[in-house]
């Protein structure tokens, strides 16, 4: 298989730690690309242009993060990340949710931060950290749970993109539980081994 990446994006992140989670790392072959530039070989196999992007071994192209990684589930023998049914299944997808949208509004965020400053995009910025704010409070009113599946890999994926990008401990300030679990959460080698350097 073939993974289109960026080094930092949170996005390819969450594929890599449910790759390591599912034992199939080794199977996995990394191609660097900057979705930004559009290179020919990315939008042959993604016309949106977006990372990640997953070449499956029978060519299939897969892309955005919910779709490849459970894809990616569906691989090998390792116990499931995404569970099969009932309220687990619906905890697990909630906090993928809830971990994607952190980083919906966190990353466009980021780049609206390094523009000139202007009304319309400050009340662009404004929204975004209302709606990162208003899920972490969320978060930390509903912990997610301490075992992998992908409600956990989302959201430790996305505070750890809050940290790299801005500044740890933001986040922490009023939110003793998430922290906690995050720390603890951080110790899983699926999360350990896909921390983002720049």
């Amino acid at each position: 298989m073939k993974l289109y990446y960026s080094a930092t994006s949170p996005y390819v992140r969450k594929v890599m730690a449910c790759a390591i989670a599912r034992g199939l790392e080794g199977r996995i072959s990394l191609h660097n690309s900057n979705p930004h530039a559009s290179p020919a070989d990315l939008l042959a196999d993604n016309p949106t242009s977006k990372v990640p992007c997953l070449v499956a071994d029978d060519g299939i192209s897969l892309y955005d993060s919910p779709v490849i990684c459970e894809f990616l589930d569906s691989l090998g023998d390792a116990p499931p990340l995404f569970p099969a049914a009932g309220a687990a299944r619906w905890r697990a997808l909630k906090f993928q949710a809830m971990g994607d949208g952190i980083l919906d509004a966190a990353v466009p965020c980021r780049g609206e931060l390094g523009r000139p400053k202007e009304d319309a995009r400050d009340a662009a910025i404004l929204r975004y950290k209302a709606a990162m704010s208003r899920t972490v409070d969320a978060l930390e009113a509903d912990v997610p749970h301490r075992h992998v599946d992908i409600g956990s890999i989302a959201v430790a994926c996305a505070l750890g993109y809050l940290d790299f990008r801005y500044g740890a401990d933001r986040w922490r300030d009023g939110h003793p539980k998430l922290s906690a679990w995050y720390e603890a959460f951080l110790q899983n080698p699926c999360i350990s081994r896909t921390v983002p350097k720049d």
